[in-house]
């Protein structure tokens, strides 16, 4: 009996811990009509806009994506942890970042590999290349 309540304990554990990952992963059309930041999301869109770059602090590259739904998202790439990546106007890119929410449409970084590990590691796709 108690073998029984210990395999049904591990797995309402493991169910627990699937679904919880499911839902912080998600879309950035879901985060930012629920107001939430801090989660990972992947999201594709087309570059609108190229920015100058970020040099306070960690050096960023910075662009804006409109997606399908018509959202835009601030991309922040951090280039003193990765490349930088090859965007110009018009052009589709895939990335996977962390999602901070604002009422312009939200702001996407972690684009890259954690060096210490301790976080989930990003990525942006473009022309079939990944830069992480």
């Amino acid at each position: 009996m108690l073998k029984r309540r210990t395999t049904i304990a591990l797995i309402a554990v493991t169910l627990f811990v699937i679904s919880s990952t499911l839902i912080g992963a998600g879309t950035a059309e879901d985060a930012f009509h629920n107001h939430r930041s801090g989660v990972m999301v992947t999201a594709e869109g087309t570059v609108i806009r190229l920015l100058a770059d970020d040099n306070d602090g960690s050096r960023h590259q910075r662009f804006i994506i409109r997606l399908p739904s018509g959202q835009t998202l601030l991309v922040a790439h951090n280039i003193d942890l990765s490349t930088r990546v090859p965007v110009q106007q018009n052009v589709l890119v895939k990335l996977h970042g962390q999602y901070e929410w604002s009422d312009k449409g939200g702001t996407v970084h972690w684009t890259h590999r954690d060096p210490q590990q301790k976080h989930e590691a990003g990525w942006i796709e473009v022309g079939g290349r990944r830069y992480n």
